[in-house]
């Protein structure tokens, strides 16, 4: 049929861009003879994998599909698309790169809502020094030494997974396994090995604290990455044969969904009051946390959550010098310079560059969605996001529509 051809070509262009772009594959549960035969290729070329691109964006439309299934793979070809023209040498500017790649439009965040979170987060903060200073020492207390760090992550991850279980259908196999690393440009990585399980790599070297820990495992695990992952999963196991869905491929619609909703899961499964809740269970591994001031805090932060993508607009979209850069990190996040430098160095990294728009845009969009008027509750709307693949797009017309019915 038109349809499984289109689809196993688009299946191939994205195992033959990673060969390209190493790590564009997030995760593949489809047809190993497909991952085996791309393996024994030789070197894929750029330009044969535009005009594959291209071809398949022109077929889509007539191929039959769904107008889900259509507008999902719609998304992700315009994205491998941009990828390719990228890699056949193409100069493609940073907001269009942004645009084609995560079907969002961004720009810079708004310095007045950045000083209203400084003046919340300096009411919050006890002493007389300058805030950034009393944020520095409160987040050297709240630091966790990385031996203690196993007990912590268990003890949230195991409270977290019981009650996504009650929320949220789960295989009984089942399982997370942890890992602590060094020198690594991220926090935590989330990585599907199939079969419902999968593996988090938590980086020590990034100063993790106890605070940002529940919101982490919540992001990487239950009811993050891994739920999605397992859910969908089963969802094939069931007969669901959409087999577009076996592939994960960063830099995509796909990946801003799945990271907002994954930035969504503790105020989803936990709600307000997540903070006493996880000072409760770290309580009992022998951790301290003032869950009410870890929350408060968080919640002022939030609006600073478009200073990362200033800075990459900075960097990628104006090519302001590196210290202009790190200036504007440690100016708006109350962040010293080494901190600073660790988020320069994932926006400077070739697969990582536009992904900070994923946690932003993908965040504010969700976040809006979750919460607007209409049927459904919360964790309903949420079980949605887990199992359907919903595009960005999709996501803007439901909320015009709630608009409209309230306006």
């Amino acid at each position: 049929m038109v349809r499984d051809l289109l689809v196993r070509d688009y299946l191939l262009l994205g195992l033959r861009l990673d060969r390209l772009v190493p790590g564009l594959v997030d995760t593949y549960t489809g047809d190993e003879w497909l991952r085996r035969h791309v393996a024994a290729e030789g070197a894929p070329d750029a330009g044969g994998l535009l005009r594959t691109a291209r071809r398949l964006c022109r077929e889509l439309p007539g191929a039959g599909f769904s107008l889900r299934r259509e507008r999902f793979l719609a998304g992700q070809l315009a994205a491998l698309e941009c990828i390719a023209r990228r890699v056949a040498g193409e100069t493609v500017g940073f907001v269009a790169e942004v645009e084609a790649c995560f079907d969002v439009r961004i720009g810079t965040g708004d310095e007045d809502e950045y000083r209203r979170a400084h003046r919340e987060l300096d009411e919050l903060l006890p002493g007389r020094g300058p805030l950034a200073e009393r944020l520095a020492a409160y987040r050297r207390r709240d630091t966790i030494a990385p031996p203690r760090l196993a007990a912590a992550v268990h003890a949230l991850s195991g409270a977290l997974r019981a009650r996504v279980r009650g929320l949220f259908a789960l295989p009984e196999r089942e399982t997370v396994s942890y890992r602590i690393v060094d020198d690594r440009p991220w926090s935590g990585l989330h990585r599907y090995l199939g079969g419902y399980r999968s593996e988090v790599a938590l980086n020590a070297g990034a100063g993790l604290r106890l605070a940002q820990l529940p919101r982490l495992i919540a992001h990487e695990s239950y009811p993050g990455h891994h739920t999605e992952r397992c859910r969908r999963q089963a969802r094939w196991a069931a007969g669901d044969r959409r087999a577009e869905q076996a592939i994960v491929l960063v830099n995509t619609p796909q990946a801003l969904m799945a990271e907002g909703t994954a930035d969504l899961g503790l105020q989803t499964v936990v709600g307000p009051g997540w903070g006493p809740w996880a000072q409760q269970i770290l309580a009992g591994a022998g951790l301290h946390l003032d869950g009410e001031v870890a929350e408060r805090i968080a919640a002022a932060s939030l609006g600073l959550l478009r200073v990362r993508q200033d800075a990459a607009l900075l960097l990628h979209d104006r090519h302001a010098p590196e210290e202009e850069v790190l200036a504007h990190l440690c100016r708006w996040l109350l962040i010293g310079e080494p901190r600073a430098r660790q988020m320069l160095r994932f926006l400077g990294h070739p697969l990582w560059r536009a992904y900070t728009t994923t946690y932003v845009e993908g965040y504010l969009l969700l976040q809006d969605w979750l919460t607007r008027p209409g049927p459904g509750t919360r964790v309903e709307r949420y079980r949605r996001l887990l199992d359907e693949p919903l595009v960005p797009a999709a996501i803007r017309a439901d909320l015009t529509v709630a608009a409209a019915g309230h306006g």
